[in-house]
């Protein structure tokens, strides 16, 4: 089938123009002048909207087990609340436990997605094992596709790696040229100010914010840029909150080393306010980093405008509030960590553009092009132009909408956004050509979405 979606703005990284869009199986096959005669099957009028490439959501925790529980959403339901969205691409995070390999644990991750994505998706590593095996193995898994590796400077015994470990990982990062991903928080304090206020008598959920204080994510950035220093690895933040660690990235980039980051919609529009609602509300925003006071923002809006965060990300891990989040009723330690939102990244993100904060172009560029150049996959994914996979959305900058649990299809009983009212909205969307969204209905299928074997990061240098 051929589809030709006419007299629509199309927006890449690199610029606006009119033009018509002809998609010829999976692949976009030309960009046409306005006017200019193309024969289609079918035809899109997109006249007053947005050709936009489809997001890549290159931060996602799909069935993740954590503190004795898992994520809420399937890779079949978190797909599909992805598509809604205007997300086509996910790149999912496999889980090492230790003692296991990393190839074994990419078997078992292969296993949970395959025939089950609605859109495409690909993988990321966590390496929570370091050893002479599992740095081996690194080299493997790059030659299946999966060349990012996430580690951690928090959880001290569930996740948690020491300088030592991240410092090996690092060297076979630099040596391969694969992206070493961190989160970045220093999990040996964090733990001794959770049982200094647990032994206080302090349980609700705003503790969580008030022990993780954000001088201690910027110290562990700090850290792990200057050992990505000493190895000469590639470094990329996941889930940065904090203006101080956004000082240390900022100032890492300044010299023109290799460091990367992304940031996420709960720190843009949420706070440490939110953490604080009255009872046990504050559970549902409980993630880590945690939720920062309101002057963290306009910091990280200045970073995506000046690119010393270069993706936006939705660290999409979201557990039920009932019988999941109140597992910590009483002891925020044991709520678990994570939240909605991959439904939502684009739309929120546009908002960004509605009050201008950042440009349409820079819009494109943080939700799908940079993302695909980060991640290995460009210019299959992440732009608008003849060759390109057809994962293609259009958008509606006028259309309104209010965000509301009732009416999202992610698998989870709340919203972190309840009742924000939006400008634009996603009106069709397309993954590799195949209609799966339109006319406010779903047109997909489970299994259409295809593991995407990804290359190295295209930024390096």
């Amino acid at each position: 089938m051929s589809v030709l979606i006419r007299n629509g703005l199309v927006i890449n990284a690199t610029g606006s123009h009119a033009a018509d869009v002809l998609i010829e199986g999976e692949h976009i096959a030309a960009l046409v002048t306005p006017g200019f005669e193309v024969q289609a099957d079918s035809v899109i009028d997109a006249a007053g909207k947005y050709v936009i490439p489809g997001g890549i959501d290159v931060h996602t925790h799909m069935e993740m087990p954590f503190g004795g529980t898992q994520s809420a959403d399937t890779f079949e339901t978190g797909t599909t609340a992805a598509a809604w969205g205007g997300t086509t691409t996910i790149v999912d995070f496999a889980v090492q436990p230790k003692g296991s390999s990393l190839l074994s644990t990419l078997d078992k991750w292969h296993s949970k997605a395959d025939g089950n994505c609605a859109i495409d998706y690909g993988f990321h590593m966590i390496v929570s094992d370091v050893n002479d095996q599992s740095l081996k193995e690194m080299e493997s898994c790059i030659a299946a596709g999966v060349n990012s590796f996430k580690m951690f400077m928090a959880y001290p015994g569930v996740f948690y790696a020491t300088d030592g470990e991240i410092l090996r990982a690092m060297q076979k990062a630099r040596e391969t040229g694969a992206t070493i991903m961190m989160h970045a928080e220093n999990g040996i304090a964090i733990d001794q100010l959770v049982a200094q206020a647990l032994a206080s008598g302090l349980g609700d959920p705003v503790q969580h914010g008030l022990t993780r204080p954000p001088e201690l994510e910027g110290e562990a950035t700090s850290r792990a840029i200057q050992l990505a220093r000493v190895t000469g690895s590639p470094l990329y933040i996941v889930h940065l909150s904090a203006a101080q660690a956004l000082d240390a990235v900022t100032a890492a980039r300044d010299t023109g080393q290799n460091v990367f980051a992304e940031t996420c919609p709960q720190y843009l529009y949420l706070s440490l306010e939110d953490l604080a609602r009255p009872g046990f509300e504050g559970a549902k925003y409980v993630a880590s980093p945690p939720l920062r006071p309101k002057e963290h923002q306009s910091s990280l809006w200045r970073g995506l405008r000046t690119n010393d965060l270069s993706v936006v990300s939705t660290d999409h891990c979201p557990f039920c509030f009932k019988d999941q989040k109140q597992l910590g009723v009483g002891d925020f330690s044991k709520i678990p960590n994570g939240m909605p939102g991959v439904e939502h990244r684009v739309d929120l993100l546009h908002q960004g553009v509605v009050k201008g904060e950042i440009t349409r172009e820079r819009w494109v560029e943080i939700v799908a092009t940079t993302p695909a150049r980060m991640f290995g996959m460009y210019p299959r994914k992440g732009v608008i132009a003849p060759g390109a996979d057809a994962d293609v959305v259009i958008y509606d900058p006028a259309a309104t909408q209010t965000i509301s649990a009732e009416t999202h299809h992610m698998a989870v009983d709340y919203s972190a956004y309840e009742g924000f009212d939006l400008t634009g909205r996603v009106d069709t969307v397309f993954s590799r050509g195949r209609k799966v969204i339109a006319d406010g209905a779903y047109h997909g299928s489970t299994g259409h979405g295809r593991f995407v074997s990804r290359e190295l990061n295209q930024y390096l240098v």
